[in-house]
Protein backbone atom coordinates (compact mmCIF):
# COMPACT_ATOMS: atom_id res chain seq x y z
CA UNK A 1 0.00 0.00 0.00
CA UNK A 2 2.84 2.48 0.62
CA UNK A 3 4.78 1.70 -2.42
CA UNK A 4 1.69 2.50 -4.14
CA UNK A 5 0.78 5.80 -2.46
CA UNK A 6 4.74 6.74 -3.28
CA UNK A 7 4.50 5.81 -6.92
CA UNK A 8 1.17 8.14 -7.10
CA UNK A 9 2.62 10.87 -4.78
CA UNK A 10 5.72 10.52 -7.77
CA UNK A 11 3.47 10.61 -10.75
CA UNK A 12 1.97 14.06 -9.31
CA UNK A 13 4.76 15.46 -8.51
CA UNK A 14 6.36 15.07 -11.90
CA UNK A 15 2.98 16.36 -13.40
CA UNK A 16 2.81 19.22 -11.45
CA UNK A 17 6.61 19.93 -12.64
CA UNK A 18 5.62 19.76 -15.97
CA UNK A 19 2.93 22.04 -15.54
CA UNK A 20 5.70 24.77 -14.24
CA UNK A 21 7.81 23.67 -17.01
CA UNK A 22 5.49 24.52 -19.48
CA UNK A 23 3.84 27.58 -17.86
CA UNK A 24 7.27 29.04 -18.06
CA UNK A 25 7.46 29.14 -21.93
CA UNK A 26 4.46 30.48 -22.21
CA UNK A 27 4.77 33.37 -20.44
CA UNK A 28 6.50 36.21 -22.23
CA UNK A 29 8.75 39.03 -20.29
CA UNK A 30 9.74 36.63 -17.57
CA UNK A 31 10.81 38.29 -14.23
CA UNK A 32 10.34 41.59 -14.58
CA UNK A 33 9.24 44.39 -12.20
CA UNK A 34 9.77 47.98 -11.39
CA UNK A 35 12.93 46.90 -9.58
CA UNK A 36 14.14 45.93 -13.11
CA UNK A 37 14.54 50.07 -14.08
CA UNK A 38 18.23 50.87 -15.10
CA UNK A 39 20.62 52.29 -17.50
CA UNK A 40 18.28 50.74 -20.24
CA UNK A 41 16.08 52.97 -19.76
CA UNK A 42 18.26 56.21 -20.01
CA UNK A 43 19.27 54.78 -23.15
CA UNK A 44 16.22 54.06 -24.76
CA UNK A 45 15.48 56.56 -27.38
CA UNK A 46 12.11 56.96 -29.75
CA UNK A 47 11.97 54.75 -32.63
CA UNK A 48 11.47 56.50 -36.18
CA UNK A 49 11.04 54.36 -39.09
CA UNK A 50 13.94 54.96 -41.95
CA UNK A 51 13.03 55.13 -45.17
CA UNK A 52 14.39 52.11 -47.77
CA UNK A 53 13.94 51.10 -51.24
CA UNK A 54 10.84 50.14 -52.76
CA UNK A 55 8.95 52.12 -49.81
CA UNK A 56 6.26 54.24 -51.40
CA UNK A 57 6.06 57.68 -50.12
CA UNK A 58 3.14 60.63 -50.87
CA UNK A 59 4.81 64.36 -50.22
CA UNK A 60 2.68 66.91 -49.83
CA UNK A 61 3.96 71.12 -49.91
CA UNK A 62 1.48 73.73 -48.67
CA UNK A 63 2.44 77.23 -48.44
CA UNK A 64 0.24 80.43 -47.59
CA UNK A 65 0.19 80.99 -52.05
CA UNK A 66 -1.62 77.09 -52.78
CA UNK A 67 -0.53 78.49 -56.90
CA UNK A 68 3.41 78.43 -55.88
CA UNK A 69 3.79 75.07 -54.51
CA UNK A 70 1.41 73.51 -57.21
CA UNK A 71 3.75 72.25 -59.70
CA UNK A 72 5.08 69.98 -56.52
CA UNK A 73 2.04 68.32 -55.57
CA UNK A 74 1.12 66.04 -58.28
CA UNK A 75 -2.23 64.13 -58.46
CA UNK A 76 -3.14 60.90 -59.88
CA UNK A 77 -5.81 61.08 -62.37
CA UNK A 78 -9.58 61.06 -61.99
CA UNK A 79 -11.20 57.67 -62.47
CA UNK A 80 -14.22 57.98 -64.76
CA UNK A 81 -16.76 55.11 -65.21
CA UNK A 82 -19.88 54.31 -66.77
CA UNK A 83 -21.75 54.71 -63.59
CA UNK A 84 -19.52 57.08 -61.51
CA UNK A 85 -17.00 59.92 -61.27
CA UNK A 86 -14.17 59.69 -58.80
CA UNK A 87 -13.52 63.50 -58.69
CA UNK A 88 -11.51 63.72 -55.08
CA UNK A 89 -7.70 64.10 -56.15
CA UNK A 90 -5.29 61.47 -54.87
CA UNK A 91 -1.54 62.85 -54.51
CA UNK A 92 0.87 60.62 -56.57
CA UNK A 93 2.70 58.36 -54.36
CA UNK A 94 6.69 58.01 -55.20
CA UNK A 95 8.57 55.19 -55.42
CA UNK A 96 12.06 54.69 -53.63
CA UNK A 97 14.20 53.19 -56.28
CA UNK A 98 17.64 50.66 -55.51
CA UNK A 99 19.79 53.61 -55.58
CA UNK A 100 17.60 55.14 -52.43
CA UNK A 101 15.84 58.23 -54.96
CA UNK A 102 12.65 59.60 -55.80
CA UNK A 103 12.20 61.35 -59.00
CA UNK A 104 10.43 64.93 -57.80
CA UNK A 105 8.57 67.21 -60.47
CA UNK A 106 11.27 70.40 -61.04
CA UNK A 107 13.80 69.19 -58.53
CA UNK A 108 14.51 65.85 -60.48
CA UNK A 109 16.34 62.82 -58.15
CA UNK A 110 16.32 63.50 -54.57
CA UNK A 111 18.21 60.56 -52.10
CA UNK A 112 15.95 59.80 -49.22
CA UNK A 113 17.13 56.38 -48.32
CA UNK A 114 18.22 55.63 -44.51
CA UNK A 115 16.28 59.00 -43.48
CA UNK A 116 13.32 59.32 -41.44
CA UNK A 117 10.33 61.04 -42.65
CA UNK A 118 11.64 64.47 -40.40
CA UNK A 119 15.11 64.30 -42.09
CA UNK A 120 13.26 63.69 -45.39
CA UNK A 121 11.14 66.56 -44.68
CA UNK A 122 13.89 69.04 -43.61
CA UNK A 123 15.76 68.21 -47.03
CA UNK A 124 12.85 68.53 -49.39
CA UNK A 125 12.01 71.93 -47.64
CA UNK A 126 15.67 73.11 -48.22
CA UNK A 127 15.42 71.74 -51.64
CA UNK A 128 12.52 73.62 -52.70
CA UNK A 129 13.13 76.88 -50.63
CA UNK A 130 15.14 78.32 -54.13
CA UNK A 131 11.90 77.78 -56.18
CA UNK A 132 9.88 79.64 -53.80
CA UNK A 133 9.26 83.18 -52.06
CA UNK A 134 8.48 81.43 -48.52
CA UNK A 135 9.92 77.87 -46.87
CA UNK A 136 6.75 75.94 -47.69
CA UNK A 137 5.54 73.39 -44.70
CA UNK A 138 6.05 69.12 -46.04
CA UNK A 139 4.73 66.37 -45.20
CA UNK A 140 6.25 62.95 -46.12
CA UNK A 141 4.13 59.49 -45.03
CA UNK A 142 4.77 56.36 -45.77
CA UNK A 143 2.15 54.46 -48.34
CA UNK A 144 2.75 50.80 -47.74
CA UNK A 145 4.18 50.54 -44.44
CA UNK A 146 3.10 46.84 -43.93
CA UNK A 147 4.54 43.55 -41.91
CA UNK A 148 3.72 39.91 -41.85
CA UNK A 149 3.16 37.62 -39.36
CA UNK A 150 3.16 33.82 -40.23
CA UNK A 151 3.71 30.36 -38.37
CA UNK A 152 1.63 29.46 -35.20
CA UNK A 153 -0.12 32.40 -34.58
CA UNK A 154 -4.07 32.33 -34.53
CA UNK A 155 -4.63 35.04 -37.59
CA UNK A 156 -1.43 34.80 -39.61
CA UNK A 157 -1.99 37.91 -42.24
CA UNK A 158 0.29 41.26 -43.70
CA UNK A 159 -1.19 44.14 -41.65
CA UNK A 160 -0.45 47.77 -42.90
CA UNK A 161 0.76 50.37 -40.00
CA UNK A 162 -0.64 53.54 -40.24
CA UNK A 163 1.74 55.53 -37.73
CA UNK A 164 4.46 53.35 -39.04
CA UNK A 165 5.64 52.21 -35.76
CA UNK A 166 4.68 48.26 -34.65
CA UNK A 167 6.44 46.43 -32.29
CA UNK A 168 6.92 42.43 -31.83
CA UNK A 169 4.00 42.04 -29.04
CA UNK A 170 1.64 44.66 -31.20
CA UNK A 171 2.66 42.33 -34.37
CA UNK A 172 1.67 39.20 -32.46
CA UNK A 173 -1.20 40.82 -30.69
CA UNK A 174 -2.88 41.94 -34.60
CA UNK A 175 -2.18 38.08 -35.45
CA UNK A 176 -4.66 36.78 -33.07
CA UNK A 177 -1.52 36.39 -30.61
CA UNK A 178 0.60 33.01 -30.45
CA UNK A 179 -0.95 29.38 -30.39
CA UNK A 180 -0.02 27.13 -27.17
CA UNK A 181 1.92 25.36 -29.45
CA UNK A 182 4.13 28.80 -30.52
CA UNK A 183 7.88 28.71 -29.50
CA UNK A 184 8.42 31.62 -27.45
CA UNK A 185 12.59 31.94 -26.95
CA UNK A 186 12.37 31.28 -30.91
CA UNK A 187 10.95 33.88 -33.02
CA UNK A 188 12.02 34.74 -36.10
CA UNK A 189 12.48 38.14 -38.06
CA UNK A 190 13.07 38.03 -41.43
CA UNK A 191 14.40 41.60 -42.92
CA UNK A 192 15.82 43.24 -45.76
CA UNK A 193 18.21 45.78 -45.31
CA UNK A 194 18.97 49.01 -47.38
CA UNK A 195 21.61 47.25 -49.71
CA UNK A 196 19.14 44.46 -50.02
CA UNK A 197 20.32 41.43 -48.25
CA UNK A 198 18.72 39.53 -46.11
CA UNK A 199 18.72 38.29 -42.68
CA UNK A 200 17.30 35.96 -39.72
CA UNK A 201 16.84 37.49 -36.37
CA UNK A 202 16.64 35.33 -33.60
CA UNK A 203 14.22 37.01 -30.36
CA UNK A 204 13.75 35.38 -27.05
CA UNK A 205 9.96 37.05 -25.90
CA UNK A 206 10.33 35.34 -22.76
CA UNK A 207 13.77 37.07 -21.82
CA UNK A 208 12.60 40.80 -19.57
CA UNK A 209 15.35 42.56 -21.34
CA UNK A 210 13.20 42.08 -25.37
CA UNK A 211 12.35 45.89 -24.78
CA UNK A 212 15.40 46.94 -24.81
CA UNK A 213 16.62 44.80 -28.18
CA UNK A 214 17.45 47.14 -31.12
CA UNK A 215 15.15 44.48 -32.76
CA UNK A 216 11.93 45.44 -30.76
CA UNK A 217 10.14 47.89 -33.16
CA UNK A 218 9.98 45.85 -36.51
CA UNK A 219 10.79 47.55 -39.84
CA UNK A 220 8.65 48.14 -42.69
CA UNK A 221 8.12 44.69 -44.85
CA UNK A 222 9.78 42.59 -41.73
CA UNK A 223 8.31 39.22 -41.64
CA UNK A 224 7.56 37.56 -38.31
CA UNK A 225 7.71 33.51 -38.25
CA UNK A 226 6.82 31.62 -35.08
CA UNK A 227 8.05 28.33 -35.55
CA UNK A 228 5.97 25.28 -33.98
CA UNK A 229 7.38 23.75 -30.51
CA UNK A 230 8.50 19.96 -30.51
CA UNK A 231 5.15 19.09 -29.47
CA UNK A 232 3.28 20.08 -32.33
CA UNK A 233 6.13 19.23 -34.93
CA UNK A 234 5.67 15.93 -33.73
CA UNK A 235 1.53 15.72 -33.34
CA UNK A 236 2.14 16.78 -37.14
CA UNK A 237 4.52 13.88 -38.32
CA UNK A 238 2.46 11.73 -36.54
CA UNK A 239 -1.13 12.97 -38.11
CA UNK A 240 0.87 12.36 -41.45
CA UNK A 241 1.92 9.41 -41.09
CA UNK A 242 -1.48 8.29 -39.94
CA UNK A 243 -3.49 9.91 -43.46
CA UNK A 244 -1.15 7.64 -45.28
CA UNK A 245 -1.67 4.41 -43.07
CA UNK A 246 -4.69 5.32 -43.47
CA UNK A 247 -5.30 6.15 -47.31
CA UNK A 248 -3.00 2.83 -47.89
CA UNK A 249 -5.08 0.66 -45.71
CA UNK A 250 -8.48 1.90 -47.60
CA UNK A 251 -7.01 1.16 -51.18
CA UNK A 252 -5.41 -2.61 -49.95
CA UNK A 253 -9.49 -3.48 -48.45
CA UNK A 254 -10.86 -1.83 -51.93
CA UNK A 255 -8.32 -4.10 -53.58
CA UNK A 256 -9.13 -7.17 -51.78
CA UNK A 257 -13.26 -6.52 -52.25
CA UNK A 258 -12.82 -6.17 -55.90
CA UNK A 259 -10.63 -9.73 -56.00
CA UNK A 260 -13.52 -11.51 -53.59
CA UNK A 261 -15.97 -10.19 -55.56
CA UNK A 262 -13.95 -11.10 -59.45
CA UNK A 263 -13.37 -14.70 -57.46
CA UNK A 264 -16.89 -15.57 -56.77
Amino acid sequence: MKRELYLVSMILITLWLAGCTASKNVAYIQGAGEEDVDEHVQSTTLYDARILPKDLLTITVSATDPEAVKPFNLTVPSMTTGLSTYSQPQLQAYLVDNNGQINFPVVGFITLSNLTKREAEEKVTGLLSKYLKEPPVVTVNFVNYKISVLGEVARPNTFTISNEKVNIFEALAMAGDMTIWGQRDNVKIIREDAQGNQRVILMNLNDRNIIYSPYYYLQQNDVVYVEPNKTKAKNSEIGSATNIWLSATSIMISVATLLVNILR
